[in-house]
């Protein structure tokens, strides 16, 4: 027999009911979204037009960026357009759709942060072999993985959800359509849907975690057998993809790897992995890359040149 569905929308409570405050985060969050495309996209033009960021770095790191972009696009314009219009109601479809896209983008990210640790870690515990290991259709080969890792997990997660009666209330304390606000609107019993929800997102994120912390590990004891110059340049890599892992595996490990439970600190967590993180990524990649910054320099001046001409 079909489980009973008589939800065809829901309504989203969101960050805040206060006009006020939804002025105020309008802008706010309008700015972040600004930064995160533009941050993201430039990095994407500068990798693909610079004949110096060949590398299977920039490659993976061009495509973080893309994720980035899309994973932001696909929850920051609704909630910006729910702060200016005050309007918070979502299609039962449009609400599945976001949540496929959501951990589509999200899970294949994962993925693609435990492939830049295996880079990194060839890259430098094993110099000499590294364009012979890392070789394209390598790289092509492992996006790939990650794309498929992405796409399975996003299929079992939205699958868990699909088939559940929801016979009302329809309104969701989020400010988008994730997987244990909506558990909570299901009329059945939800515990074997909420195990499958753990250990299809909170037991993956917590490995792939644990295996990033021991490849960084790995690589940084592997440092001293590097001169003062190569160590420095090491340090500045690894100290930046390990920031970017520890900012978007922390919060995802809370979300998820725990009973399918909802608490007050859970807005405030997702708006940090889902809006924050994507915006910071540029910032955290680019600063302390003298390379990645040089590329941008002279794709400004060629653009300023070409411009005047």
């Amino acid at each position: 027999m079909e489980p009973r569905n008589n939800v065809t929308y829901f309504v989203l409570l969101g960050l805040t009911q206060d006009p006020k405050e939804q002025k105020v985060l309008f802008i706010m969050f309008l700015l972040f979204y600004i930064l995160t495309v533009v941050g993201n996209l430039l990095i994407v033009v500068t990798v693909t037009v610079s004949k110096t960021l060949g590398s299977p770095m920039y490659f993976f790191l061009a495509n973080l960026s893309f994720m980035d972009v899309i994973y932001s696009s696909c929850i920051s314009p609704r909630l910006i357009s729910e702060f200016f219009f005050q309007k918070s109601t979502i299609s039962f479809q449009s609400c599945m759709t976001q949540l496929f896209i959501d951990h589509l983008f999200g899970g294949s990210e994962v993925f693609l942060l435990l492939v830049m640790a295996y880079d990194r870690y060839v890259a430098i515990c094993k110099p000499l072999h590294y364009l012979v290991i890392m070789r394209q259709w390598v790289c092509v080969v492992l996006l790939v993985v990650s794309w498929v890792g992405g796409f399975l997990h996003s299929v079992i997660q939205v699958s868990t959800i699909y088939g559940l009666p929801f016979c009302g209330p329809n309104v969701i304390d989020h400010f988008f359509c994730d997987m244990y606000p909506l558990l909570k609107l299901v009329c059945t019993e939800t515990y074997v849907a909420g195990l499958l929800v753990a250990a299809n997102g909170g037991v993956i994120c917590s490995i792939v975690f644990v295996l990033l912390l021991i490849s960084y590990g790995v690589i940084l004891h592997s440092l001293k057998n590097l001169s003062p110059e190569g160590r420095r340049k090491a340090l500045q890599t690894c100290g930046s993809h390990i920031t970017v892992v520890v900012f978007f595996f922390v919060p995802c490990i809370f979300m998820y790897a725990r009973p399918a439970k909802t608490f007050p600190i859970d807005k405030s967590l997702t708006v940090f992995y889902t809006v924050i993180t994507p915006m910071l990524n540029p910032l955290i990649y680019t600063l302390r890359n003298s390379e990645m910054i040089n590329a941008m320099k002279k794709l400004w001046r060629r653009n300023v040149i070409s411009s005047s001409q």
